[in-house]
């Protein structure tokens, strides 16, 4: 029953990855914004359930949504609705507390991430420096530095504002980041086969 609890977070970590990318290109690749908004929907629920759950998913996707705002990445109506949902349940159900200073590095992390992976001229700097961005490893190294930390929080002196993240917090990102670029890699695959059955629900 113990492992219950492990996996189910892993899971809804993965899926809210897969759907999050699969809303944005069947926005951007096949302007089907049904289908961007009921899979941006289904993202943002397994979102809430996470945030609402966990003090370190709280962090690291409410820093995710500041980081996309600061650079101005929600602009599609699949975006918007995704956020007025998420940001509607959250602020009703509210989430456990965070640390400021977590937060502010870990949506500073992302807004570098989103800037560098829009950025055209990051190909010039070399092969290196263009697949960093492109993947955002960015926040990566950021919630793995909380997650080394949190191995040795009770040696640490506190600060205040600092939060320390959960080891399997970032298996699991790593897990939502994995199964993002699956559906990346795998869209027209997927999409298609969706279609196929359901009209991607047109």
């Amino acid at each position: 029953m113990e492992a219950f609890f492990y996996i189910i977070p892993g899971v809804l970590y993965a899926l809210a990855g897969f759907l999050m990318k699969l809303s944005d290109d069947a926005h951007d690749r096949r302007k089907n914004d049904v289908f961007a908004i009921f899979t941006g929907f289904i993202c943002a629920l397994c979102i809430v359930y996470l945030a609402v759950t966990s003090a370190d998913a709280a962090c690291i996707f409410v820093a995710i949504l500041i980081g996309n705002l600061l650079a101005w990445k929600i602009d599609s109506i699949n975006h918007v609705v995704s956020f007025l949902i998420l940001v509607g349940i959250l602020a009703f159900l509210g989430i456990p507390s965070i640390g400021i200073v977590t937060l502010a590095v870990c949506a500073g992390a992302a807004f570098v991430d989103e800037i560098g992976n829009d950025n055209p001229g990051v190909s010039k700097w070399g092969r290196a420096p263009e697949f960093f961005f492109e993947h955002r490893f960015t926040l990566k190294i950021a919630v793995l530095a909380f997650a080394v930390l949190g191995l040795f929080q009770a040696s640490l002196p506190q600060f205040a504002g600092v939060q320390y993240f959960q080891i399997q917090t970032f298996v699991y990102f790593l897990m939502f980041e994995v199964f993002y670029e699956v559906a990346a890699s795998r869209f027209d695959a997927i999409y298609d086969g969706l279609y196929s059955v359901f009209g991607a629900f047109r």
